[in-house]
């Protein structure tokens, strides 16, 4: 059996794709196929201290910046990509967290009413201790400070979407996308259907270590180094991403 493609991929400036779908592929892969890529955070590395406010340096709608789309050969709507995790880790020795006037659970949206005042805007700075696998978060008023365990995972994984569609980077729906599931870690198994020619496969929002959601609209955000394993299942459609991992679905 011949050994499988091995693709290495760093993006350069202007090469992230911000969309599910209407993105030119950036490598072509045929599978069983090996992927070796670095991800940029969801800020596109633009906030790299506490002055740094997301309002400020980035530019919405311009987040969670995608490496790829990847050309999937063979890859035919009705098929299913396997997308096996292999390992995750953060690419620098910090990540970021922040709060932002009007977004995340925590403060009234433009969906949302609330009676408090919005939260201040600020950003927090983690350090890592990529040895002992550890994430220090240290509060910004007083002397607290904690190591807490890293669990490296992606925020956003996905395929084009059907029908011509061109979704957000910052959406979930069918065709993957920014699921913010903790369940994206090494070791698993993601299953996406595919729903054009290629596939047009993509990840990246990196997390050093997120609960259930992103409660005030982010996580621990970090660039990350991903080794993963690309596969096809040919004939077998799956209408809703699926994740697999040795215990559990």
């Amino acid at each position: 059996m011949a050994e499988p493609q091995v693709v290495t991929l760093r993006p350069g400036p202007g090469q992230y794709a911000w969309t599910f779908g209407g993105a030119a592929p950036l490598a072509r892969v045929t599978p069983p196929a090996i992927l070796e890529v670095f991800t940029e955070d969801c800020f596109a590395g633009r906030v790299r201290g506490e002055n740094d406010l997301v309002s400020q340096v980035c530019e919405f709608p311009y987040l969670n910046p995608q490496t790829g789309p990847f050309y999937i050969d063979g890859a035919e709507p009705g098929d299913t990509l396997a997308v096996h995790f292999i390992s995750i880790e953060p690419a620098r020795d910090w990540g970021v967290s922040t709060t932002v006037p009007l977004f995340g659970a925590l403060s009234a949206t433009h969906a949302t009413a609330l009676l408090h005042e919005p939260l201040p805007e600020l950003v927090w700075m983690w350090q890592f201790d990529r040895l002992r696998g550890t994430c220090r978060f240290t509060a910004r008023k007083g002397d607290y400070a904690v190591d807490l365990p890293m669990n490296p995972m992606h925020g956003t994984v996905g395929v084009a979407p059907a029908n011509l569609e061109v979704r957000s980077a910052l959406v979930p729906d069918a065709f993957g996308g920014n699921m913010d599931t903790p369940e994206m870690r090494a070791g698993v198994t993601c299953y996406l259907g595919v729903n054009v020619e290629g596939a047009l496969f993509s990840l990246g929002d990196g997390h050093a270590r997120q609960g259930e959601g992103e409660t005030c609209g982010v996580a621990v955000e970090c660039a990350m180094n991903t080794v993963l394993a690309v596969d096809l299942i040919k004939g077998r459609p799956c209408a809703w991403p699926r994740l697999e991992s040795d215990v559990h679905i």
